[in-house]
C-alpha cells in the first residue's frame, strides 16, 4: 500500500479551498440568513482559512489508523466547496432571473409547473459549474492523478450523469414538496433543495471517482 503523506501541495490546496470556501458562502449565507450575514461576514473568510487546513490534517493522522480517511478528507473538502459553488452559481441566477418565477397564470398548477420548470433549469446550470470544478479538485489532489488516460473523461461522463441526474432529481423534489404553507422565501427553499441533491450526489461520487474513473 502506497504511504500517505501530507506535502506542501496539500496544505496548500487545503488553504486555498478554505478561502474560496469563505468567499462562496458570504452570498449563499446573505441569501439564506441575512442577519447571519451582517454578523458574520467578517469572521467567515479567516474562519475558513484556519479551518481548513486543519481539518485536513486531523484527517491526515486519522488515516493512518484507517487509510481511505484520507482522500475522504479531501474529497469532502472538495465537495464543501462545490455545494457552494452549486448554491452560490444557484442564487446568483435566481437573483437575477426573478422575474421568471412570477409567473401570471390563472391555472395554479400551470403556474406551479412553471415554476419548478425555471428552477430545474438554473438548478441544472449549477451544478454544471461546479461538476467542472469538482473534476479538476479531485482528479489532481483528491485522486492525485497526473496523466490522462483515453477513458477517463467518458467514465467521469457517465458518473457525472448519473450523479446529475440524482441531483436534479433529489433538488427539484425538495423544492416542489417541501416549504409547507410558504414558511421560506423561494430563495431560501431553493437553497435547502440545492443542499440536499447536492449531498446525495456527493455520496454518489465519491464512490464512482474512486472506483471507476480515477482507481489506479
Amino acid at each position: 500500500m502506497e504511504e500517505i503523506k501530507m506535502t506542501k501541495k496539500d496544505v496548500a490546496f487545503a488553504t486555498g479551498a478554505g478561502l474560496l470556501i469563505g468567499l462562496l458562502l458570504l452570498p449563499v449565507l446573505k441569501t439564506a440568513k441575512p442577519e447571519l450575514y451582517y454578523r458574520l461576514s467578517l469572521w467567515i473568510v479567516p474562519f475558513f482559512l484556519i479551518a481548513t487546513p486543519f481539518g485536513l490534517t486531523v484527517a491526515y493522522y486519522i488515516s493512518k489508523k484507517i487509510a481511505v480517511i484520507w482522500q475522504l478528507g479531501k474529497f469532502g473538502v472538495t465537495g464543501v466547496m462545490n455545494v457552494l459553488v452549486d448554491m452560490g452559481v444557484l442564487s446568483l441566477l435566481i437573483a437575477f432571473f426573478r422575474d421568471s418565477f412570477r409567473i401570471d397564470a390563472k391555472d395554479a398548477v400551470v403556474a406551479g409547473l412553471g415554476i419548478i420548470t425555471f428552477y430545474s433549469l438554473y438548478k441544472a446550470a449549477s451544478f454544471i459549474v461546479a461538476n467542472i470544478n469538482s473534476y479538476l479538485w479531485n482528479k489532481y489532489w483528491t485522486f492525485n492523478q497526473t496523466g490522462e488516460k483515453k477513458t477517463e473523461f467518458i467514465q467521469f461522463f457517465l458518473v457525472s450523469v448519473l450523479g446529475f441526474i440524482i441531483n436534479v432529481t433529489v433538488a427539484s423534489l425538495v423544492f416542489h414538496l417541501g416549504n409547507p404553507a410558504g414558511a421560506l422565501a423561494q430563495g431560501q427553499w431553493g437553497l435547502i433543495g440545492a443542499a440536499m441533491g447536492s449531498i446525495v450526489g456527493l455520496a454518489w461520487n465519491f464512490i464512482g471517482y474512486k472506483f471507476f474513473v480515477f482507481k489506479k
